[in-house]
């Protein structure tokens, strides 16, 4: 059964998977509203993740994320998720409840390369932890949470998107209580 269009389409990923870049294109195509859970906690904290982790650390931006994901009561939408949104069960369960989690995967060598920004970027990893380290631990994290796992290496973001759409369509989706 295809996929409702009540459902939320969600997506998680590395930073700099392009989750947030996928999703505007993705929820327009798909008559969805977007939402960028970042932008959320940027909008909560009064600052951007970077300042918030500087300034609090890396568990309060995670508290911040969990309080922001727990208070999504969206329908019809394309949620980009913060890539560290899988630490939390309980912040994968409720978006699992009223969507489908899509897993962009994109490979370390792309990600290195598009991820120059990567000390002012808000990433949430232990001091010292470099993007390989960060990546070997998170990859098995999205491949547990997602319903659908898109490779999405060396697409444009046309191209990612429209990956994700087939991926939907040849989805068995039954409703989640």
């Amino acid at each position: 059964m295809p996929i409702p269009q009540h459902i939320n389409v969600v997506l998680i990923g590395m930073p700099a998977a392009g989750k947030s870049t996928i999703g505007v294109v993705l929820a327009k195509r798909t008559g969805r509203a977007f939402v960028d859970t970042d932008l959320l906690v940027q909008e909560r904290a009064g600052k951007p993740l970077q300042q918030i982790i500087a300034d609090e650390g890396t568990s309060a931006l995670r508290a911040l994320e969990d309080q922001c994901v727990a208070e999504l009561r969206c329908r019809a939408a394309v949620i980009a998720t913060g890539g560290s949104v899988v630490y939390s069960d309980e912040s994968v369960a409720h978006l699992r409840r009223g969507g489908v989690l899509v897993y962009l995967n994109v490979p370390l060598a792309e990600l290195a390369v598009r991820l120059t920004d990567a000390d002012t970027r808000g990433l949430v990893r232990r001091p010292g932890q470099s993007l390989s380290e960060l990546y070997r631990e998170r990859a098995p994290l999205y491949r547990r949470a997602a319903d659908v796992e898109v490779d999405c290496s060396g697409l444009a973001p046309a191209e990612a998107v429209s990956a994700v759409e087939r991926a939907l369509a040849a989805t068995d989706w039954k409703e989640r209580q």
